[in-house]
């Protein structure tokens, strides 16, 4: 698995947290709406923990892939159906979803400052330094 994939992964899944936060945002005020949740990094630790090293060599079509360093899992969507706020049975907190929304746009800074240095450092392997 490359760091630039997991990269993209991770930029992937916060792109759709911010949509799902946005679209609870915008439903806080729905009767019967349940706030919705992006799990993402629970599901890839999960995935690096029980990453195998091992990949098979496939010297024919019809041999079988044994393991797959790029499969990455993508973020799951979960609405929360455990709570009730609002007495028209809607559960979204205003304040905990724009802290969400804060601390995810600090995160996908993030990933598109570390996702930039790794196509510098390709960028400065490929030309080397001038």
């Amino acid at each position: 698995m490359n760091n630039i994939s997991l990269l993209q992964k991770a930029l992937d899944a916060s792109s759709l947290r911010q949509q799902v936060i946005s679209n609870n945002i915008s439903n806080a005020e729905t009767p019967g709406y349940k706030a919705k949740q992006v799990v993402f990094e629970d599901i890839l630790k999960k995935h690096l923990t029980n990453q195998t090293k091992f990949v098979g060599n496939r010297s024919d079509a019809r041999h079988l892939v044994i393991g797959n360093p790029d499969d990455i899992p993508t973020g799951n969507i979960v609405e929360n159906t455990n709570s009730v706020i609002q007495n028209n049975g809607n559960n979204v907190d205003i304040d905990e979803e724009m802290t969400r929304m804060g601390k995810n746009s600090l995160w996908y800074y993030t990933l598109t400052e570390q996702i930039n240095s790794e196509f510098q450092q390709l960028s400065i392997a490929i030309k080397g330094r001038s």
